[in-house]
């Protein structure tokens, strides 16, 4: 679907089975789904450390089309886990919201779109101090 809109990912088997990398923003995405049997939580957490150590900037996509017990426990697991670190958590439920997820993180983080963003920033910082009354009492008191 990624690829039908003409967007440039890659996908990589090296690292770990089931990533994509969007190279423009350096951003990397892992898919898993807590219900496949595969994933039991030891796996899981090496699985996902190995993803975080090679990636930077990393998302993992926790598909839970149901919020049962075990989809609960996967995701706390996790959060516990790698809370304060790199790797983000994105629970998704359908493939609708995954590849929404996946755009708006990677557009967002993308080269051009951060320093468009960095520059409105410091646009909206200089109005602000130039027409805070703040501002201008703090000057009028120098």
């Amino acid at each position: 679907m990624l690829r039908g809109q003409q967007h440039r990912i890659r996908f990589t088997d090296s690292v770990e089975a089931g990533a994509f990398i969007f190279p423009l923003s350096g951003t990397a995405f892992l898919l898993v789904d807590p219900q496949d049997p595969q994933h039991q939580e030891s796996v899981l957490v090496e699985r996902l450390s190995k993803f975080a150590q090679v990636h930077r900037n990393c998302f993992v996509l926790l598909h839970a089309p149901f919020n049962g017990p075990k989809e609960m426990d996967t995701f706390s697991l996790i959060q516990h886990r790698f809370f304060g670190g790199n790797l983000q958590i994105l629970p998704v439920r359908r493939t609708v919201d995954i590849l929404k997820g996946m755009l708006t993180i990677a557009k967002a983080t993308s080269k051009p779109h951060v320093d468009n963003i960095r520059d409105r920033m410091s646009l909206a910082r200089a109005h602000i101090i130039e027409n805070s009354p703040v501002w201008e009492m703090l000057r009028d008191m120098m």
